[in-house]
């Protein structure tokens, strides 16, 4: 892991350090206000600057802040990472069980044992997370996709829930007949929230794909950007850093290229014929 740079770097030149505004979605941590304090508290500790945390309800509100430049990092998904990679980027992705992987999962309510594929799902109620995700949307069309059929005409109705824990739960209450979400999260609700995982099945995992990043505006100076991405390199050096990892479920932060996304990029490039 690499140690961070001399805290001085991300100070202005005036008395007044600069505020690093940090982009979020509500993908897992919308209802753990506690944990972000303290992932807040631990960045302006070891940026010695103040860190303002700005969460938003879809991805597409963060890109366009990302593009105002109204934020300077965010924690992206990784398929509008590589829709808008020009204008950004890649600081670091999260290590999740080991690798800086993840996967979409198939799920429908435990009481349905007769779905095997997507394919079972044609023509039923269907919940998507957000139309810029990776596993929540544009895995299980490009599933869709890959047989032949029209992801827009496949399900009888389809309703957006804007986090995949709204989808796990509206699958779980039987409000829909399936979804697909981000393991990552579905693994950690299992975790926090059994009782609603434990009504829900997993019908199939897709492939691994790249863990949803974070990454800078493209304008963010160079120096800045290096020095975020050495403290977030650096958290599982420090046992409170440690600490709130483990919160996360992550093992860690790592530098990565941008090629663990070459799969991503694919389906992108799939979807546009």
């Amino acid at each position: 892991m690499a140690l961070a740079a001399p805290a001085g770097k991300l100070l202005a030149d005036g008395p007044e350090p600069r505020v690093l505004r940090f982009g979020l979605t509500p993908v897992f941590l919308d209802h753990r206000e506690a944990l972000l304090r303290r992932w807040r508290h631990f960045l302006e500790q070891r940026l010695l600057r103040p860190v303002r945390l700005i969460q938003r309800g879809s991805y597409a509100e963060i890109m366009e802040l990302l593009r105002l430049g109204d934020l300077d990092v965010a924690w992206l998904c990784s398929y509008p990472y590589v829709i808008e990679e020009e204008r950004l980027r890649l600081l670091v992705t999260p290590v999740y069980d080991g690798r800086p992987l993840y996967r979409s999962y198939l799920i429908v309510p435990d009481s349905d044992q007769d779905t095997h594929t997507i394919t079972d799902l044609q023509g039923r109620f269907f919940a998507y997370s957000d139309p810029d995700s990776l596993s929540g949307y544009h895995l299980p069309r490009h599933a869709i996709f890959a047989t032949g059929a029209d992801p827009d005409g496949y399900f009888a109705r389809t309703i957006m829930s804007w986090t995949h824990r709204n989808a796990i739960k509206a699958v779980a209450e039987r409000l829909v007949d399936g979804a697909a979400v981000d393991g990552y999260v579905w693994d950690m609700l299992k975790q926090h929230e059994p009782a609603v995982v434990a009504r829900t099945r997993i019908v199939s995992r897709s492939r691994y794909h790249g863990f949803p990043p974070i990454v800078a505006r493209d304008a963010f100076p160079e120096e800045d950007a290096r020095h975020c991405r050495e403290v977030l390199d650096s958290m599982s050096d420090h046992d409170e850093g440690r600490g709130i990892l483990a919160a996360l479920g992550l093992d860690g932060f790592d530098p990565t290229s941008p090629e663990l996304y070459d799969s991503v990029r694919r389906i992108a490039d799939e979807m546009a014929i």
